[in-house]
């Protein structure tokens, strides 16, 4: 199964706190651990919010905000993408996670990602054959 591991933003990251170079090094080697033992699928940090927009889709058009977003509590300063065997899996390996903020407590959210067989019926042969050509050609032509 895949999951999605949201690091929730803190204060700091919210701030632009950079991470200290010994913590740098810890996420580094726990990466290196996730990579090495097939785990680790993608990974990225984020930046604050100030730097990104929200775009709301309505029905009757749609708006954008520019950040920053005032609730830190519903931000995510990083994601990872995780193949693991179950959610079991997932949450061992995030214990063993150090702390990616600088000087504040962590919070990491595990949420499995949908698969083709979650989709039943509605997902038909043909957006089944669709999805995979979409899927080969990002595997060819990954965005840059």
């Amino acid at each position: 199964m895949r999951v999605m591991v949201i690091v929730k933003a803190t204060p700091n990251s919210e701030a632009g706190t950079m991470p200290t170079e010994e913590q740098l090094t810890a996420m580094g080697n726990y990466n290196q651990q996730l990579v090495d033992a097939g785990v680790m699928v993608a990974g990225e940090g984020l930046h604050p919010s100030r730097r990104g927009a929200r775009v709301r889709l309505t029905e009757s058009g749609t708006s954008v905000t520019d950040g920053p977003f005032a609730e830190t509590k519903d931000l995510i300063a990083g994601f990872w993408i995780w193949q693991v065997d179950s959610m079991e899996d997932a949450i061992a390996w995030a214990r063993r996670c150090p702390s990616p903020m600088p000087g504040e407590e962590a919070e990491l959210e595990l949420r499995p990602i949908f698969e083709d067989e979650d989709f039943g019926e509605e997902f038909t042969p043909e957006l089944r054959e669709q999805e995979a050509r979409m899927r080969e050609k990002l595997q060819q032509n990954p965005p840059s």
